[in-house]
Order: C-alpha cells, then sequence, then structure tokens
C-alpha cells in the first residue's frame, strides 16, 4: 500500500519514522516545513497537499493536535476519497467528531479507521507502542499490516469510535496516577525517605505502573521533559469528562484534575511539559524532589518487533 502521513509532531514524526525504517511507500505532509525535509531526507516523499495524498495514495494516516485540525484536513481530502481509499485517524480525538467525519468518508465510498496510540513518545519511537483500531473488521485486515509496522501490540476494539472512547480514558487514568505520584513523592520526601530507593519500592509494588516507570524518572532526574505538555493533557481530561457528561456520570476525581492541570498552566505555561506538575508541590512545600542516577530522557530498551494483533482471551473464551 502507498501510505499518506499527515502530522509530524512528537507522535507522528516517530510513528512515520517506523513506516520509513520498514520500508512502507511514504509520502508525508505537515506544516512545518523543516519536519518535512528532515521525513523527505529519511526517505520519504513530499506529499503535497492533503487533497494530493489522497489522490495519490491507498491510505493516508492524520496524527494532529486537536479535532478541528483533522476535520480541517479531512474536509481538504474529501474530493479525493473514493471506493478503495481508507482515512486512519491516529490522533487523540473526539469520539462523535471521528464518526462525523468518517461519515463523510463512507458516503463517498471510503473506509475509514479510528486508531490512537498510547504507551509514551518513547515507544512510538522504536515501533513498540499499543495501537486501538475500531473500524469493521474488513478494513481492519486492510490496515494490520500498516499498523503492525508502527505498533507492537494492536487491538481491534469494535466498531468506529470505540478506539477514541478508550483512549481519552487511558489518558484520564495516566494522568490521575502522574497527580498522585507527584503527591507520593513529595511525602516520602517531607518523611525523610530517600527518593531513589522510595522509587524502588513503588516499582516492585502494588503500587506500581507504567506511568511510575516512565515519568517518575524524569521527575527525579530534574528532566521533566515527556514529551507531552499541560494543553494535551487538559484536551484528553476534557474530553473524558465530556463523556462522563454524556453518559450522566457523577464524576467526582475528573472535575479535580481539571482544575489543578488549570493551576499548572497558569503557573508554568499553557503548553508547559505535563511533568512539571510536581512543580506545584516543591513551591508549595520548599523540597526539592530530586534523585541521582535517573536520566534525562526516557529511551525504549524493548528490541524493536513486528507487531501483532491482540485477541482478547476473555471475548473468546
Amino acid at each position: 500500500m502507498k501510505i499518506g502521513f499527515i502530522g509530524l509532531g512528537n507522535v507522528g514524526g516517530k510513528l512515520s519514522g517506523s513506516l520509513l525504517r520498514n520500508g512502507v511507500d511514504l509520502s508525508v505532509h505537515d506544516l512545518d516545513e523543516e519536519l518535512v525535509k528532515a521525513k523527505v531526507a529519511d526517505g520519504a516523499r513530499r506529499g503535497g497537499s492533503p487533497a494530493q495524498m489522497m489522490c495519490d495514495c491507498d491510505a493516508v494516516i492524520t496524527c494532529l493536535p486537536s479535532p478541528a485540525a483533522s476535520a480541517a484536513v479531512v474536509e481538504q481530502m474529501l474530493p479525493e476519497v473514493m471506493a478503495g481509499k481508507i482515512w486512519i485517524e491516529m490522533s487523540t480525538t473526539d469520539a462523535s467528531e471521528i464518526k462525523r467525519l468518517a461519515g463523510d468518508v463512507h458516503a463517498r465510498g471510503g473506509a475509514a479507521v479510528d486508531c490512537p496510540v498510547s504507551g509514551g513518545c518513547h515507544r512510538a519511537d522504536t515501533g513498540n507502542i499499543s495501537i486501538y483500531a475500531g473500524c469493521d473488521r474488513a478494513t481492519f485486515e486492510r490496515v494490520l499490516p500498516v499498523l503492525t509496522h508502527m505498533g507492537r501490540r494492536v487491538l481491534h476494539v469494535g466498531e468506529l469510535g470505540n478506539a477514541s472512547v478508550l483512549k481519552v480514558m487511558t489518558n484520564y487514568l495516566a494522568t490521575a496516577n502522574l497527580l498522585t505520584l507527584c503527591e507520593a513523592l513529595t511525602v516520602m520526601k517531607a518523611q525523610g525517605m530517600d527518593l531513589a530507593m522510595t522509587f524502588e519500592a513503588i516499582a516492585i509494588s502494588s503500587g506500581t505502573s507504567f506511568v511510575h516507570e516512565t515519568e517518575s524518572q524524569l521527575i527525579l532526574s530534574g528532566a521533566r521533559d515527556v514529551n507531552f505538555t499541560m494543553d494535551l493533557i487538559q484536551k484528553d481530561i476534557g474530553l473524558f469528562q465530556k463523556l462522563a457528561d454524556e453518559a450522566g456520570v457523577p464524576l467526582e476525581i475528573s472535575p479535580l484534575m481539571i482544575e489543578m492541570m488549570s493551576d499548572g498552566q497558569k503557573r508554568y505555561g499553557v503548553r508547559a511539559q505535563s511533568d512539571r506538575m510536581i512543580e506545584r508541590l516543591e513551591e508549595a512545600t520548599g523540597l526539592s524532589i530530586l534523585a541521582d542516577g535517573f536520566p534525562q530522557e526516557l529511551v525504549d530498551d524493548e528490541p524493536e518487533e513486528r507487531g501483532y494483533e491482540v485477541r482478547p482471551k476473555r471475548l473468546e473464551a
């Protein structure tokens, strides 16, 4: 398949890099010309406009920062959509919006896949990230070979829109975990605990998590640059709150998280790195939440392998 990739930012740049590394016929587009030049230097073709890419490619992937950006790109591509063409949305977006845009794609004979990723930029860089795919089974099987170049574990989650619902849920959980880890590390420091030892104590306990194993290291090293900004966090947890509101579920923790992140943005900037939330507690207590021996950046040390479809055992039973 000839693939187009639109959106070469923190995540999109790494996912498209995995496609290039694995020999996929790839065209690229981004509003930042320097990002396009870098991918062309690595072997991609300059894709031109979104409409031109849909004309030239079998499938076009979008990985963009907001639902509005995705909508604008899809509207440009629509005149070139026809039977056999596929739009693959890898942004974290609103489920209702992707259903609306997919309806326009389907009306012109094309197919659409709701396809966000989860696992951090360092794993996107090595092709070891996880991918959710929402679409009909026939379309999933068409795009699976492409997805397994970008991700290690690929889960078909049923109908289009389901993937976006699940993705904002996972980002909500990750954000909650980040905020509780900030509090836990600060309280341990206040109690006189060695923070390097504390890190290991959490890591071997029932309190451990993916967020601890990754972001806690960047907090303790002082790097505090996880390649994920507070505005993106606010978008995702806001989308989760919207899901709850639509379903009439009265959440208590979610509104507090939104309030806390808003305070972080006021202090450090709308697009500050999300793990700088620890600095709110450092300022409040006068403590330094740092420890020696932790990395300045995350590196995925899992060897790259071709991905595979995850089949839920409980659904098969």
